[in-house]
């Protein structure tokens, strides 16, 4: 199984990837009996619009592991109880230059007081995304938040929410102004915990990739954990191998190591 994570280690930094040199290695994963399969903080919506040829042929652990898809057909989807919701919401309100997406599996909703670049920069990542007067008005299911604040906030905001909301959601930086809260062990190693017993794939015959903190879990529980070149320093600190950045074709590189045999995988 390979496992990548998609911004700043799928995508260029222009939000694209090397699609024909992609769909060859593809071809070539799918008759060595490769699974392939994407690992995103994004929602499941926005992920199958960059796979358009193959989407119900591959795998997503979407929403940072809160939502799982095999070949079209949902094997997980995680959610918060209604009380844990408003909690959250509650607490997330004392910080109020934070900007919060409530995520669960058919939408995503924010307020309609949204600054406008913003909500158009988050229809970018959720595809179905409402705009609602109050989260009051939420009665589906709900899994994960994903919260837009400044650089100099995230660490205050992290301590805070871990603090506050221990045991009901976990703080994981994303990069990029972004922190994902979510259910606490569901996040990406898990998603691949799943896929791994349905597919009868031992840990040590997995490769994942990712440059984020909220890829950490994921590259750590691989027997082949690897960090982009623009990875965050506690990402390459779990991280046993390394490939080059996101706008060198890291993530396809790697690729290409498996089905070359070479180095790690020439044992």
């Amino acid at each position: 199984m390979i496992a990548v994570d998609m911004d700043g280690t799928f995508l260029s930094d222009k939000k694209t990837y090397n699609k024909a040199r992609f769909l060859d290695q593809y071809q070539q994963l799918k008759q060595r009996d490769i699974r392939f399969v994407i690992a995103s903080g994004n929602q499941y919506y926005q992920l199958i619009s960059f796979f358009p040829e193959i989407r119900d042929e591959i795998a997503f652990v979407a929403e940072n592991g809160a939502y799982i898809v095999d070949r079209g057909e949902t094997l997980f989807s995680g959610q918060l109880s209604d009380e844990h919701l408003r909690r959250v919401l509650a607490v997330l309100a004392e910080f109020p230059d934070v900007h919060v997406v409530v995520c669960g599996p058919d939408k995503a909703w924010m307020l309609n007081s949204s600054p406008d670049k913003l909500v158009a920069l988050m229809s970018k990542h959720y595809h179905r995304l409402e705009l609602c007067q109050s989260f009051d008005t939420i009665h589906e299911a709900t899994f994960k938040f994903s919260l837009n604040l400044p650089d100099d906030r995230i660490p205050e905001l992290m301590a805070h929410v871990g603090h506050a909301l221990d045991g009901i959601v976990t703080p994981v930086s994303s990069g990029f102004g972004f922190v994902d809260l979510i259910i606490p062990g569901v996040h990406k190693a898990h998603g691949l915990a799943l896929l791994q017993r349905q597919w009868q794939i031992e840990d040590a015959e997995v490769v994942a990739v990712g440059d984020g903190g909220n890829d950490v879990e994921m590259v750590a529980h691989a027997g082949y954990g690897f960090a982009m070149a623009n990875a965050q320093p506690a990402l390459k600190q779990v991280a046993r191998y390394h490939t080059d950045s996101n706008n060198e074709e890291g993530a396809l590189n790697m690729i290409d190591r498996v089905l070359d045999h070479s180095a790690p995988f020439n044992v």
